[in-house]
C-alpha cells in the first residue's frame, strides 16, 4: 500500500474518531446554567464530577480532527490547492496547539479554582471567586482565539478545494463559509465572553464542522486507492 494512501486511512479513521470524541465530550459538559453567570455557572462546574473527563474527551476529539486535516492536505494536487492546503495544515498544528492550553485552563485550572472557591466561607470565599473568575477570563481569551484559528484553518481548506479538481466545489464554499462564521464567533466570544450570541454562534458552526469533516472523510477514504506517493492522483 503507498504511503499517502495509508495516510489517508489513518487520517480518515482519526477524523471520524476525533468527531465522535469531540460531540461526546460536548454532550458530556454541562449546560444548565448560563455560562455568562458565573456565580450560577461555577456552582454547576464545582457539582459536575465529570469534568476533567468531558473537556479531555474534547481535547482528543481535537487531537482526532487534527490528525484528519493533516492528513487531508496531502490529497491535493500541486498548485494552487496544494499551496492553500499547506497553510491548512499549519493551522491544523496551531489549534491542536491552543485546544491544549484551553484544556489545561478550562478542563483543569478552572475546575480546580471553582472547587475551591465552593468549599471557601468568609473572606476567602471572596478572594476565591475572583481569582476563579481571572481563570474564566483567561479561557474566555483562549477559546476565542482556538475559534479565530479553526476558522482561518477551514477557511484555507476551503479555498484548496475550490482551486482542486479532487473534491465537489460545493464542499468548498461550506468549508470557507463555515470557517468565516467559525471567526466571527472568536471575535464575538473575544468582546462580548460566552453571550448567548457567541455561543449560539459557536455551536452552529461547530455542528456544520462536524458534518463536514464526515463528508470530507469519506471522500478521501474513496480518493486514497488514486493517489501516488508524490500526491497526484493516479
Amino acid at each position: 500500500m503507498r504511503t499517502n494512501q495509508s495516510l489517508v486511512h489513518l487520517g480518515t479513521f482519526a477524523a471520524f474518531i476525533g468527531a465522535f470524541l469531540l460531540l461526546a465530550g460536548t454532550l458530556m459538559h454541562p449546560t444548565e446554567t448560563d455560562p455568562s453567570v458565573p456565580v450560577a455557572a461555577f456552582a454547576e462546574y464545582a457539582a459536575n464530577n465529570i469534568w476533567l473527563w468531558s473537556h479531555l474527551t474534547q481535547f482528543f476529539g481535537v487531537v482526532g480532527l487534527g490528525l484528519g486535516f493533516a492528513a487531508f492536505s496531502f490529497t491535493f494536487e500541486s498548485g494552487r490547492a496544494e499551496a492553500w492546503a499547506r497553510l491548512g495544515l499549519v493551522g491544523t498544528v496551531a489549534i491542536i496547539a491552543v485546544a491544549a492550553a484551553l484544556q489545561a485552563v478550562d478542563g483543569i485550572a478552572l475546575k480546580s479554582m471553582v472547587d475551591r472557591w465552593a468549599t471557601a466561607t468568609g473572606d476567602a470565599r471572596a478572594v476565591t471567586f475572583e481569582a476563579a473568575f481571572a481563570v474564566r477570563q483567561i479561557e474566555i481569551g483562549l477559546a476565542s482565539l482556538f475559534s479565530i484559528l479553526s476558522g482561518l484553518t477551514l477557511i484555507f481548506f476551503g479555498i484548496a478545494i475550490l482551486f482542486s479538481t479532487r473534491y465537489p466545489l460545493w464542499l468548498g464554499w461550506i468549508g470557507l463559509l463555515n470557517g468565516l462564521g467559525t471567526v466571527a464567533s472568536g471575535v464575538t466570544q473575544a468582546s462580548t465572553g460566552f453571550s448567548d450570541m457567541a455561543m449560539t454562534l459557536s455551536m452552529t458552526t461547530s455542528v456544520v464542522l462536524l458534518g463536514w469533516v464526515v463528508v470530507v472523510g469519506v471522500l478521501m477514504w474513496r480518493l486514497s486507492p488514486h493517489l501516488r506517493d508524490d500526491g497526484i492522483a493516479g
